[in-house]
């Protein structure tokens, strides 16, 4: 006799998380195959947008809307959140003529979202609705669709929201992604939003990080090696640069190159102990770069320099490291 649903062994925990994940990977494949026929118009209308995106959504659908408009914020798209419960009680004036509304729910009929719609139909602001439901209230007062597949969800139960979330959240980074890259974002961009931790730090440039000014350790090619080695002490770098009569770099003095020219040392000139045409990097260089020269050539200074070899800065690959840069 075949035991009942509620009879038979629990799959482990394993097995559980294994069905889910397969689930939810196979509806991203599915959504990838087959995007809402208004992916394109979604972003094109974000694009030519004088104003916000603002999200929107209730529940889960609502935690999901706050992260896709993080993602857009991020990115180069002026976007938040409003809660829609909290928009009948005074946040709908957040939103503005200029904006456009992008608003999520799977079954298109969340209660909460009749006066988001019906302000935004009075204003005439333009709806973006993300649904399972092309025939919902959702979908019906929406200017663009897009339409979710309707996928079960991953839960043994098929109620709790997995895949339907999950659906959502993956076309959200996507429609984000697609307008970052019509927009040509870059990495400076991406650093200008994202200041702090360890991206912060991975998109920091050289010149962030860099002594300059007064700091900058320097002696003519003909200076007494007393006087580099006193300059050397006095920046506490351990290098100092070497620069000609134009005040351009030509060598750079390392406590190495002290250790290999002990003998006369103090009777020889600044330009004669330096090693000529050091490695240097530029001041828009990504910290991240410089890192990986210093590593690759096994020293843990750089002189910085503009493109005519005029120092500007020095570098350290203990400023970089304590700033996070890895």
């Amino acid at each position: 006799m075949t035991n009942s649903p509620a009879q038979q062994t629990p799959a482990t925990p394993t097995d559980s998380a294994s069905r889910v994940l397969r689930n939810e990977g196979n509806a991203l494949l599915s959504l990838a195959d087959a995007l809402p026929r208004d992916f394109d118009a979604a972003v094109r209308l974000i694009l030519n947008n004088s104003g916000r995106v603002i999200l929107s959504g209730m529940g889960k659908s609502g935690h999901i809307a706050r992260k896709i408009a993080a993602t857009m914020a991020s990115t180069g798209t002026p976007s938040f959140y409003v809660h829609p419960a909290e928009a009948s009680h005074g946040d709908l004036g957040m939103i503005t003529p200029n904006d456009i509304c992008v608003v999520i729910s799977n079954s298109g009929e969340t209660t909460e979202l009749s006066d988001l719609l019906a302000y935004c139909l009075r204003f005439e602001i333009p709806v973006i609705g993300i649904s399972k439901r092309v025939e919902s209230t959702l979908m019906r007062a929406a200017t663009l669709r897009l339409t979710l597949p309707d996928i079960e969800e991953a839960c043994a139960l098929g109620m709790a929201p997995t895949t339907s979330t999950t659906l959502t959240l993956g076309l959200g980074d996507a429609l984000a992604i697609a307008i970052m890259e019509q927009r040509e974002f870059r990495p400076e961009n991406f650093r200008s939003f994202h200041p702090g931790g360890r991206l912060g730090a991975q998109l920091a440039k050289v010149s962030q990080l860099m002594h300059s000014g007064d700091s900058l350790p320097l002696v003519g090619l003909d200076a007494p090696m007393a006087d580099a080695i006193l300059r050397m002490s006095e920046s506490s770098f351990g290098v100092t640069g070497v620069i000609d009569a134009q005040g351009l770099l030509v060598g750079v003095i390392s406590d190495g190159d002290l250790r290999r020219n002990m003998l006369g040392l103090m009777d020889r000139t600044a330009g004669e102990v330096a090693t000529r045409a050091p490695v240097t990097v530029a001041p828009n260089t990504a910290a991240a770069e410089a890192v990986a020269l210093m590593n690759k050539r096994k020293i843990y200074t750089l002189f910085v320099v503009e493109s005519d070899r005029i120092p500007v800065g020095v570098l350290r690959l203990h400023d970089c490291l304590r700033a996070g840069v890895v």
